[in-house]
């Protein structure tokens, strides 16, 4: 099985393997830890920072954040691999390390820009760079069930609408510690890489309705 994986989705393995790997191992070594958050106010003075939006999102902040982002990923960072391979071969690969890698860095400008002068702001995990992943396999497959909190059932696109109506109502709002601008920027990178690199995948979407 794991052979299969690696052969199948090396991107994708890889992607899984380190995050789980990193932030399982930060989680005891605090020091390192703080040196992988991004942090916008180092990131806006120090460009030489640049890669703590992509350090940050191979840790998280515990278990549950962890294993939530994980199971995410695990259900359609796989299957969409597999989708780039089919439309476009080996290069497939390519284009899937390079939407989570677009989305991880596009997550993370709003909030380096909104958060610049607030020294005590942090930001950590892959949900920015997930949520591509999401938005790209759900225009490819948008009449799939979906789940509000993996509870309340509903087809992928609808569920595409309230998630992103949601991302903009708490960014505004909500006072939950959690980065919900990477989510929404996130999701829209997801939608737009994918548009791009493939344009007939607005007539496939359609066409399942």
């Amino acid at each position: 099985m794991i052979q299969y994986y690696l052969s199948a989705t090396p991107v994708a393995s890889l992607i899984f393997a380190l995050t789980i790997g990193l932030s399982i191992y930060v989680f005891s070594n605090p020091q390192l830890y703080g040196k992988l958050m991004l942090h916008p106010y180092t990131v806006y003075r120090d460009k030489s920072k640049w890669y703590l939006m992509l350090s940050s999102g191979l840790i998280h902040k515990d278990w549950m954040h962890l294993i939530f982002n994980m199971i995410t990923f695990y259900y359609f960072g796989f299957g969409l691999e597999q989708i780039f391979v089919q439309i476009y071969g080996s290069l497939g690969h390519l284009l899937f390390a390079l939407l989570y890698i677009i989305s991880l860095i596009l997550s993370d400008i709003p909030t380096i820009i909104q958060q610049k002068n607030n020294y005590n702001y942090h930001s950590l995990g892959a949900s920015g760079a997930i949520s591509a992943v999401l938005f790209s396999y759900i225009l490819f497959n948008p009449k799939m069930m979906l789940g509000i909190f993996m509870i309340i059932p509903m087809p992928a696109y609808i569920f595409a609408f309230v998630y992103l109506a949601y991302c903009v109502w708490a960014s505004k709002n909500a006072r939950d510690g959690i980065n919900h601008d990477a989510h929404l920027f996130g999701a829209l990178t997801g939608l737009i890489f994918t548009i791009l690199m493939y344009p007939g995948v607005i007539k496939h979407f359609i066409a399942q309705f």
